[in-house]
Order: structure tokens, then sequence, then C-alpha cells
């Protein structure tokens, strides 16, 4: 006799629609929902405005400023620190003036703090300004040099001699055209109190193509290139060329209308 047995059912295949409605129920995420982020409440989000202070608050604030005297030892230290590097400074200063002098042959001072007074151009409303050149004969240097130091006076160069690559040769005719002794060596020769610059401004702005030359320049000719104007700046009114006495060309500038301008000058260098 055939026996049949029943047939059992796929369960991979049927899931119960009770077990449907129960995840439902409990809420379970699909993968897709838990990646996206939670939606911020009121509570959550940040601020929307600069907070203002009470009156309270910015008093307590100002008075925190304006108390002194909280941090004492982090003052002291301030102090000692800024008077180090003052002291600092101050010996660095006179270590590197000793060698600027020692380069262009020329004596420090007795007391670099205290030097003696003399008329410097800014003290003066004209200046006597000779245009040289390195080729002129050191003695005609020498000689403007002597008289311009009775004048205040300044000597003035287009350029430096060997370019400005090379400033010994500059140093060397320094010395050669102040040092009151011609035959002294050596940074303890004594020099005459007149500045020397090279400034091609000078030249240009005045148009001077030839030396020597000589000119009442108001104002101070050695002040930095970044402390003058050059095109709108004062210049002199007259240009006086040739190789002559300072007394000479002083005369010379007056006649051509510059009386005023030299009278200082020409009182100073025939008083001495």
């Amino acid at each position: 006799m055939t026996i049949y047995a029943p047939s059992r059912p796929n369960r991979r295949r049927r899931v119960s629609p009770v077990l449907l409605l129960a995840f439902a129920s409990i809420g379970v995420a699909s993968p897709a929902s838990a990646t996206e982020p939670p939606t911020p409440t009121n509570a959550q989000a940040g601020p929307t405005s600069i907070p203002v202070p009470g009156e309270a608050m910015r008093r307590r604030a100002f008075d925190a400023l304006g108390r002194r005297g909280r941090f004492s030892e982090i003052e002291a230290r301030a102090k000692a620190d800024k008077a180090a590097a003052t002291e600092r400074l101050a010996s660095e200063h006179d270590a590197m003036q000793a060698r600027l002098y020692q380069a262009l042959g020329l004596a420090l001072p007795d007391d670099p703090a205290t030097p003696e007074p003399h008329l410097t151009p800014a003290d003066k409303a004209w200046v006597p300004l000779i245009f040289a050149s390195s080729s002129m004969p050191i003695p005609t240097l020498r000689t403007y040099a002597a008289q311009l130091e009775k004048a205040g006076g300044v000597i003035a160069f287009r350029g430096v001699p060997g370019g400005l690559s090379r400033i010994g040769p500059m140093a060397k005719l320094s010395a050669q055209i102040l040092r009151l002794d011609p035959g002294c060596e050596g940074p303890a020769c004594a020099m005459r109190n007149v500045q020397l610059v090279v400034d091609p401004f000078l030249f240009r702005q005045h148009g001077v193509a030839r030396v020597p030359a000589f000119a009442m320049v108001p104002g101070d000719p050695t002040l930095p290139y970044c402390e003058r104007d050059e095109e709108s700046g004062p210049r002199a009114s007259h240009i006086v060329y040739g190789d002559a006495a300072l007394s000479g060309l002083i005369e010379e500038y007056a006649r051509l209308g510059g009386k005023e301008e030299v009278r200082d000058a020409a009182s100073r260098l025939s008083r001495r």
C-alpha cells in the first residue's frame, strides 16, 4: 500500500504577516535611515547673536583693567630686562662708533657723551657748499676744508672713488682732506670739523655738471635722501663755478643777488 507523506511548506519564502506587523510596531530602523543626522531642536541650536554684557559686568571689567600692582614680579622683571637691553645697546653703539672712526682714520672724542659744542648745518638757514670731485688735487680740497671749517660749510661729492661697493678709497680720501697734519697716520690724527657727503641728488638738483662749484644751500644738505624732497625741495638760487678762495666765491655769490644768504657765512669767515 502506498503511503503519501504530507508536504512541508518553504519557510524561507513565507513570512508571517503577524511578524511583519510586530517589527513595524517596535520601530526597527532601516539601514538607510541610520546614517541620517538627527535634526537639531531649538534647544540644541547655537547662539544667533553676541550677548551684551550688563552694566555690572562692564564695571568689573574696567575695574580689573585699572587695578595695578597685581603682577609686581612681572613688572620688575620687565624693567630689569629693559635696563639691560639699554645698557647692551649703548655698549654696542660705542663699539661700532670706535670701529667706524678707526676705518675713517678719525680720532675718537675724549667724551663721546658730551661732545664739544659747535655750529652744525642744521642750526643755520644757509649752508656754504662746495661741489667737489675726487679727481681734484688734494691740496685744493684741503684748502677748501680749512676755509669751510671757519664758515661752517660742507663738501659734496657726486660719487665714491672706486664705486659704491668699496668704502676704503673714500675713507682714505676723507682722511687726506680732513687731517690737520697731512703727514699724520692712524686713528689718533686730529681732524677738521667739516662734513663730507656723497650725494648725487645734490648735483642733479642744482644742475652741477663741473667742479669746483659753490652754492649757498637752504637747510641741511647732509640729511638722508628719504628726508629730502629732490623735486620741490629748497635749492640754491645761484651757482658759482671756478677754483677760487672761499671768500672770493662768497663775494661773487653776493654780487649775483645772494647778499643776504652769504651774510652769516661771510661774517664767520672774516672773524677767524
